[in-house]
């Protein structure tokens, strides 16, 4: 009820989040509307789909899944389903490259209406600072990137630059600038036409403020982003304004060219624009302010359906992190010895690769699951014992993961893991794409599990079950004839629950039911040990920016009433104290000499709740500026959009160019006689000369004519509006006789081509607008209202550019026959002859005005 009424319902790990979603789902998806249940990743989208969309399929409705790699008619196919399950960015860049498209056919999403985002918090809150943003090549000098990266790394911090943590800026000093002229040759590294300054700072920034395995990973050629609230890699996501460019060059890989923006949505805008939003997390009622004052979305909690029976320990608090470090391991050791299961979050790869050797060093054997290629594979594998005997885990960053850590261990997931090994390497192709180096042969997929995953040697009656099934699969299916996610869909539906008439998937499921039945006698009695010991024990290693994050961790434990606990180990310092502490942590990391023993102190502990409350409220006005920046940016792209789905889906675009035409003509007349000038001061040669060059089918205009037609402004407003419909109409019988429908073609091509150049630009100069009104805040005036006004300037100067550019190109636009038959197949190189927008040589006047 909480989610149809379009609210947050707060609900704990393990309580079923995912089975309540299909309820709201499926009731809002009887209105034929559409549905979208929203997850943080592809694996959850699938899990998801495959798991709970039974349930609507068996009650007759379509169910949907969007990946990464589907084809835009797998898209619009998945989009038009009654429940649609997919990802934050998925949905996001399908709504951007919808609004990039150039025809009818390339478009993929339906009109909005009902959306369920799983984790809400991390996607509507964690993901809110970084906008979704389509990117086209724009040419740089690679050179400049190695230069620069060179002097960074000569540079001295506090003595050529200083940085600011907090903000995430670096700024050169008065030697900086002197030392950086001298090396590169130049007078001023700030000239517009050498533009220096943005490579040697972003070189800076690289270096002092983007860590290898902290803020990204290196994998072959390509530097990697981590995404800090989930530890998983940002596949395909690059740092815009030359920042990407800078990290390569500091770790010297290839550049790739850097980037124009084309289509840019905040996650806070995009997400509005549903007229029923509604979500679901473990942990929203720290961020209930921010949810209702720019989401206007309440937050209700539900309450657990056991009792909460988990123990959260006071903080223990070093001055040093090797003291930190040094008492995590004796803690992990401690827990390991009771049989406990362990799981220590870590907020880096780094973090969680140094902790790695000092339990090897101790000899205490863990799993580590962070963002590094060898890990994420295993990760369900991974989580999935992460809840058995004396079992320990590194996670980096556990919010999001989306599996529940079972006391005992997973015995369903054992059990596919265990088809999975006999069923792959019979059933996958052996290779899979088209990159594959001749030289060298692409690593074998080894589909092999560690056995001292599973709780229990298989007995022979269930070997030669399961052995049945594969044969089958293998015989129906053909030798490796699947490719590995065909493979791996098979197999999910194959564990599951849900109605099948395939023998096949019937064969494997029973196979499977068998085979949980003999894991769970392990299973439960080890989880019954677990119990005894005191469940799962959670170590923390670091605070968050947030309360939210540290919530999450510690609610891995005490899942349905299990036992538990949980400890952070902090350090004074810690990136977060350190950076936000301010000068009583300073004092107190003064006062404690002693880097292994802990400090327990009511004083200090005020001191990092303040801190950390400090950060939650600098993000939160981060997120609110960007909220703020990002609306008035919103209004204008609803306009432009709008216009640009206009001219998509019409198929009649002449009421739109008769107004193009009309409000040109006003711009024209304005710029040349203005509204109050005497009619027997108006220049008619001056303005005459400016509408014949804008169009030659005026050409038989003269002063005698506009004077004898027009007694006052209006009157020669009126005629003006006139002829410049007629003139747009005899163009477009002009060029129908040539060429029959190629005008509806060519009116369709320019409008869509001048609002995305224009709308680039424009994005181009509101991002620098924005950075020049920071600094009006000095002179008492408000950065934001500053911005609204110039970028309101600008977009009515866009919108009129547009209009002028496309009925100047109309005007001037001759089609050329060609003969040549591959020419012929190229529609744009009809389109673009006389009429190219590019050359518009300043059709209104309005220099000649202003002179």
């Amino acid at each position: 009820m909480v989610l149809h009424k379009g609210e947050i319902a707060e609900m704990r790990t393990g309580e079923g989040k995912t089975l309540v979603a299909i309820l709201p789902a499926y009731l809002n998806a009887l209105t034929g509307k559409g549905v979208h249940v929203v997850t943080v990743n592809d694996y959850l989208a699938r899990r998801d789909c495959e798991w709970v969309g039974q349930v609507p399929r068996f009650l007759g409705l379509q169910v949907g899944l969007i990946q990464q790699n589907m084809s835009s008619e797998q898209r619009r196919e998945n989009y038009l389903c009654d429940i649609t399950y997919v990802t934050n960015s998925e949905l996001g860049f399908d709504y951007l490259r919808d609004n990039l498209a150039t025809s009818v056919d390339e478009l993929v999403l339906r009109g909005f209406n009902y959306c369920v985002i799983d984790e809400v918090d991390s996607i509507l809150i964690d993901e809110a600072r970084t906008p979704l943003i389509i990117s086209g090549p724009a040419e740089k000098p690679s050179d400049r990137y190695y230069k620069a990266a060179k002097i960074a790394a000569a540079f001295e911090r506090d003595i050529h630059y200083t940085v600011d943590e907090k903000q995430k800026t670096v700024l050169l000093t008065e030697q900086g600038y002197e030392d950086a002229e001298e090396i590169l040759d130049v007078k001023d590294l700030y000239d517009p036409r050498e533009q220096w300054a943005s490579y040697v700072l972003n070189a800076i920034k690289a270096n002092e403020l983007f860590l290898r395995d902290v803020n990204y990973i290196v994998r072959g050629k390509e530097v990697l982003i981590v995404d800090e609230f989930t530890g998983r890699v940002m596949q395909g996501r690059r740092w815009s304004d030359g920042l990407h460019q800078a990290v390569e060059a500091k770790e010297g890989l290839p550049i790739q060219n850097e980037t124009v923006t084309l289509a840019s949505i905040s996650y806070q805008n995009f997400f509005l624009q549903f007229p029923k939003l509604c979500g679901m997390t473990g942990t929203a009622a720290t961020e209930s302010t921010e949810f209702e004052s720019i989401y206007k979305l309440k937050v209700t909690i539900v309450p657990t359906n056991k009792p909460m029976i988990r123990k959260d320990e006071s903080d223990v608090v070093f001055r040093a992190t090797t003291g930190k470090w040094r008492a995590v391991v004796v803690e992990v050791s401690r827990m390991h010895k009771t049989g406990r299961p362990v799981l220590v979050g870590t907020t880096s790869v780094e973090q969680s690769d140094a902790l790695s050797e000092q339990l090897c060093e101790s000899g205490i054997p863990h799993e580590v699951l962070n963002a590094k290629p060898e890990n994420v594979e295993r990760e369900a594998e991974i989580i999935a014992q992460s809840g058995r005997l004396g079992a320990v885990t590194i996670a980096t960053n556990m919010a999001g993961r989306g599996t529940d850590i079972i006391l005992g261990g997973n015995a369903e997931f054992m059990a596919k893991l265990k088809l999975r090994e006999m069923l792959m390497p019979r059933v996958v192709k052996p290779t899979e794409g088209v990159f594959v180096s001749v030289k060298k042969p692409p690593p074998k997929k080894n589909w092999k599990v560690n056995e001292s995953l599973f709780p229990c040697q298989l007995s022979r009656e269930k070997i030669a079950l399961a052995e049945e099934a594969v044969d089958l699969s293998v015989k129906t299916w053909g030798q490796r004839s699947l490719t590995e996610l065909e493979a791996e869909e098979r197999l999910s539906y194959s564990c599951e629950k849900g109605p099948t008439r395939d023998d096949v998937i019937a064969k494997l499921r029973s196979a499977f039911v068998e085979i949980v039945e003999e894991y769970k006698i392990y299973t439960e009695e080890e989880k019954k040990k677990v119990i005894l010991a005191g469940g799962l024990h959670v170590v923390g290693t670091e605070r968050h920016e947030s309360r939210r994050i540290d919530n999450q961790l510690r609610g891995r434990s005490g899942r349905q009433g299990d036992p538990g606990s949980s400890r952070f180990f902090l350090s004074l310092e810690d990136n977060i104290f350190r950076v936000f502490g301010g000068d009583r942590i300073q004092g107190l990391m003064r006062a404690f000499r002693v880097e292994d023993l802990p400090i327990e102190s009511k004083m200090l502990t005020k001191a990092l709740d303040e801190a950390q409350r400090k950060v939650e409220n600098y993000f939160f006005d981060i997120r609110k500026q960007l909220f703020e920046y990002d609306e008035v940016l919103n209004s204008q792209r609803d306009r432009v959009y709008t216009e640009r789905r206009r001219a998509l889906e019409s198929d009649d675009l002449q009421s739109l160019l008769i107004e193009y035409a009309e409000l040109t003509m006003d711009d024209i007349l304005e710029a040349n006689i203005g509204p109050d000038t005497p009619k027997e001061s108006w220049d008619l040669e001056k303005l005459i000369a400016k509408l014949q060059q804008y169009c030659y089918l005026l050409d038989d205009l003269t002063p005698d004519l506009l004077g004898s037609k027009s007694s006052n402004y209006e009157d020669l407003q009126n005629y003006l509006h006139y002829r410049g419909r007629e003139a747009y109409l005899q163009k477009r019988d002009i060029v129908e006789k040539q060429a029959p429908g190629l005008m509806k073609e060519a009116e369709r091509f320019l409008i869509l081509s001048n609002i995305d150049r224009l709308w680039k630009e424009h994005l181009q100069a509101l991002k620098f607008v924005q950075q020049a009104v920071g600094l009006r805040g000095y002179a008492q005036r408000d950065p934001l209202i500053e911005y609204k006004l110039e970028g309101y300037n600008l977009f009515l100067e866009m919108m009129a550019q547009i209009r002028r550019n496309v009925i100047y190109s109309i005007y001037q636009f001759q089609p050329v026959l060609v003969k040549d038959q591959k020419q012929q197949n190229d529609k744009s190189s009809k389109l673009v002859s006389n009429g190219s927008s590019n050359n518009n040589p300043n059709p209104v006047g309005l220099a000649e005005a202003s002179s």
